[in-house]
């Protein structure tokens, strides 16, 4: 593949169109009926849609990117620059390509805007390949891995039609028999194909195709594991409150009614499943440099009292509140959830993998005006010490990043929607590497990590967070083929390497934005070689997509 320094030439001419919330109307009769053909079809604009986009070109077939997203690369180039790898060395094939373009990008002195190279050091390099010759970057600028995407696009001429929403009725995707012959988008266009790949994070092309999958936690029964389900009093990470808070707006009183964000909802017994999703949030990249930072303005409707928690925990003597703003280069971060009143806007997200787009849009927005809302009080609230006031207000939006959004990330984390339901269903076991997995595609090796699911009132009376899960695996883990493939009967052309067929806990190591990618390279592999031996994906020999895996540098076991 061609260095940074070729990408970047070609990349410097890409216009980034304009982010809008407004959501795209019905067809229009001169777009009605359009029809575009490819080997083929990727829908999503996430950064396994664009590297198995890549992949399909590399191996001889035309494809196209149907994206409902203007910008590519979903969260790798949303926010999320403080990558989570787990052990780096299963990470191969494409990804770790990404990665080292990025590399090269850092190696660059125009690339040091706001901080000196020298300043920064080696925080986020990986180390050399085996060969000594490639090094890697895992810490990056959302614009940096946006640059790498586009560059991607125009160096192998991928087709990408933006800003193209599924056609999610009943008759948004036609089927013969157990294959989709095509889809068709909100503006009318029609795209017709051999091989389909869902790539998005919701697995909306996967639904409308008829495929099995579940939204929520399974209950631990299930699949005979420990972790999924409602895990009240399990707190693995530093996500709950630590010491007793009231949970109502008169501190002690129940019956001054509940504070904002608390739900009145009791969790049921433990390893019980549910249709609580963990918590979303966006990822932002913040600046402390004076000349490169944007500071918060309230948000429409602002009420300091939703944030009354958080005065109490800090009134506790609580001060993690920077323990999650991440560094990345030029004096910026990726600034996460930490605590137990934090970025996460827990309980709000429950009904968003099936919500409509109008529903998904506004659950969008309330997450964004939650976010903002906590910045400001942050910086501006007397209830908040005068110590952690100071020093956030040195913080802002970074100026240069999100341009067309008000600085703003243009993809909230959905950390988890839908989940197939396919020929295999990777497991808690299988995860944290104690079972031998068949028929492996990449590897991952990253905890077992959710997020909150629900704030509620224990029977004692106070306010407590429940659904964060740390577990480390004790190797790095295979995942199998079948995961990303639905089962024949219901869809025998289609390859979902985002959604993929996992339990809730499994799905917590999986769902990292490397992993997604080495599912994408793999399913777009799969795809060319079923076109090529006119079989089903779930008829193509393993051993023919191993060959092939291995020889792209794919890392299937350890």
């Amino acid at each position: 593949m061609k260095t940074l320094d070729r990408w970047r030439s070609l990349a410097t001419t890409v216009l980034l169109v304009s982010l809008s919330l407004a959501l795209p109307t019905a067809a229009t009769p001169q777009h009605r009926g359009q029809v575009r053909r490819a080997d083929v079809i990727i829908y999503g604009g996430t950064s396994a849609a664009i590297i198995a986009a890549v992949q399909v070109t590399k191996m001889g077939k035309s494809v196209l990117v149907v994206s409902p997203d203007k910008h590519l690369g979903g969260l790798s180039s949303g926010g999320l620059g403080f990558t989570d790898t787990g052990n780096k060395e299963v990470i191969g094939g494409l990804a770790r390509e990404f990665y080292r373009q990025l590399y090269q990008h850092y190696q660059q002195d125009s690339s040091w805007r706001w901080q000196k190279r020298s300043d920064y050091g080696n925080k986020g390099q990986g180390t050399p390949a085996v060969d000594g010759t490639s090094r890697t970057m895992w810490i990056v600028e959302p614009h940096a891995a946006e640059q790498v995407f586009e560059a991607l696009v125009r160096t192998h001429k991928l087709t990408v039609y933006r800003d193209q929403w599924l056609d999610r009725s009943a008759t948004g995707v036609t089927k013969k028999g157990a294959a989709i012959q095509s889809f068709r988008t909100l503006n009318g266009q029609v795209y017709v194909g051999k091989m389909f790949v869902d790539a998005t994070y919701e697995g909306d092309l996967m639904a409308a195709a008829g495929v099995s999958y579940h939204v929520g936690r399974e209950a631990n029964s299930l699949y005979g594991e420990t972790h999924n389900g409602v895990q009240v009093g399990v707190f693995q990470h530093g996500h709950h409150f630590k010491t007793p808070i009231s949970p109502y707006k008169a501190a002690g009183d129940p019956t001054s009614g509940l504070l904002p964000e608390v739900s009145p909802e009791k969790p049921v017994r433990n390893g019980t499943g549910d249709q609580k999703i963990q918590a979303y949030c966006f990822r932002l990249c913040l600046s402390n440099h004076p000349d490169n930072r944007v500071p918060f303005a309230k948000p429409p409707g602002y009420d300091s009292t939703r944030y009354e928690l958080l005065a109490r925990v800090f009134a506790s003597g609580w001060r993690e509140t920077f323990d999650k703003f991440d560094p990345i280069p030029n004096r910026k971060t990726d600034t996460n959830n930490h605590g137990p009143f934090s970025t996460d806007y827990i309980g709000k997200n429950y009904d968003y993998p099936e919500a409509t787009y109008d529903r998904r849009q506004q659950i969008i927005r309330d997450h964004e005006l939650y976010q903002k809302g906590l910045m400001y009080f942050l910086q501006n609230d007397a209830r908040v010490p005068a110590d952690v006031r100071g020093a956030m207000q040195q913080w802002g939006l970074a100026k240069d990043e999100f341009t067309d959004n008000g600085h703003w990330p243009h993809q909230l984390y959905i950390r988890e929607a839908r989940r197939m339901r396919g020929v295999f269903v990777m497991n808690e076991a299988d995860a944290l590497g104690q079972t031998n997995v068949p028929n492996s595609i990449g590897m991952g090796s990253y905890a077992l990590d959710a997020h909150n699911a629900q704030r509620f009132v224990t029977a004692d009376g106070y306010v407590q967070n429940e659904g964060d899960i740390g577990v480390h695996p004790d190797r790095p883990y295979s995942i199998a083929y079948g995961s990303i493939l639905p089962k024949e009967t219901e869809c025998d052309n289609l390859l979902v390497p985002v959604c993929v067929s996992s339990s809730h806990i499994a799905y917590g190591s999986i769902r990292m934005e490397p992993v997604f990618m080495i599912l994408g390279q793999s399913a777009a592999t799969a795809a060319v070689l079923s076109i090529n031996r006119k079989v089903s994906p779930q008829r193509l020999p393993y051993e023919v997509l191993r060959q092939a895996l291995l020889k792209d540098k794919q890392q299937l076991t350890r």
